[in-house]
């Protein structure tokens, strides 16, 4: 019995990705090389490796257990690659770090630049998404380190905060609150809230601060992203509870404007986040080392 690392991977593709077509798609290679190899590997493991008799293909029993395998092979695999390039240094590699949308957005462009700055031969990629998004690809072994607002709770990973943020009220300059003045919760009642989607960390921390405001019973709508939020409270459609360094530039070009609310919302921790099992290659090391050496968002910095 004989176990192809190049196969296995292939397979990993096509169970990630759902199909032969994608995973020919994302490899680069035909859609008959792929099943070809595939098949290849089933014939090597005397086992069927992929269900194909319905509309989609889905892994068997088998299938599931070697994809969780896969998945360790693979993450050891860069964690060799790491421990190798701890000997060459940092003057060359790349580095991919995840972000959750608000910290992907308005945090990472400007650390990642600062780290280019120190570090110019690594070459740096960014991935962004929701919170449960960014997380699952950490899980998967899809990128080694993460920035995230908020805990994660996952065993499998260590988090550790290494800034803090909160959430503004914010509306269009023509609101009837839009005054300057801070005003009580219970003036907000018959407002729209605009909510973040659903597996969002923001959406999360939003209805927290309105069942903290005792605000139970409100008219809301589910908007996808900080900027389309942002756009829609500007065009007058309700009213938003976002990242403070979200809102920053707009309000400063006054499209939008801070409602003071007492109470202020809860301020809520950014934290770095990796895999319990993993090793961190150098060049992700460095970026940690950037990262803790702030003690607050670029944005705040002098010269910045």
């Amino acid at each position: 019995m004989e176990l192809n690392l190049h196969r296995l991977w292939i397979f990993m593709q096509v169970v990630q990705h759902q199909g032969f077509s994608a995973a020919a798609h994302k490899l680069y290679m035909s859609q008959p090389s792929v099943s070809n190899q595939v098949r290849r590997l089933e014939q090597s493991l005397r086992v069927t490796l992929i269900d194909r008799s319905g509309a989609r293909i889905r892994p068997t029993a088998e299938g599931e257990v070697l994809a969780e395998y896969g998945k360790r092979v693979f993450l050891l695999a860069d964690e060799a690659v790491a421990a190798v390039q701890q000997v060459s240094g940092l003057t060359s590699g790349r580095l991919l770090v995840g972000g959750t949308t608000t910290v992907g957005t308005y945090l990472l462009p400007q650390l990642l630049a600062r780290y280019q700055e120190h570090h110019p031969g690594i070459e740096c990629d960014v991935y962004v998404g929701n919170n449960e998004a960014v997380l699952e690809r950490l899980l998967a072994g899809g990128i080694g380190i993460a920035v995230v607002a908020g805990a994660p709770t996952a065993e499998q990973l260590v988090s550790e905060t290494v800034l803090s943020e909160r959430l503004v009220l914010i509306a269009a300059p023509g609101h009837p609150l839009a005054g300057g003045q801070q005003v009580e919760p219970a003036a907000l009642r018959g407002s729209r809230f605009l909510l973040r989607e659903p597996g969002s960390q923001t959406r999360e921390l939003q209805e927290q601060v309105l069942q903290d405001w005792e605000l139970t019973d409100y008219s809301r709508s589910d908007v996808w992203g900080p900027e389309a939020v942002k756009q829609c409270v500007a065009a007058g459609l309700g009213v938003s509870l976002i990242s403070e360094h979200a809102a920053a530039d707009h309000v400063r070009a006054g499209t939008l404007v801070l409602v003071p609310v007492g109470p202020e919302p809860r301020s809520r921790p950014v934290n770095l986040v990796r895999r319990r099992d993993r090793l961190l290659s150098p060049a992700e090391r460095a970026f940690v080392g950037i990262l803790k050496s702030l003690g607050r968002w670029p944005d705040e910095l002098p010269g910045r």
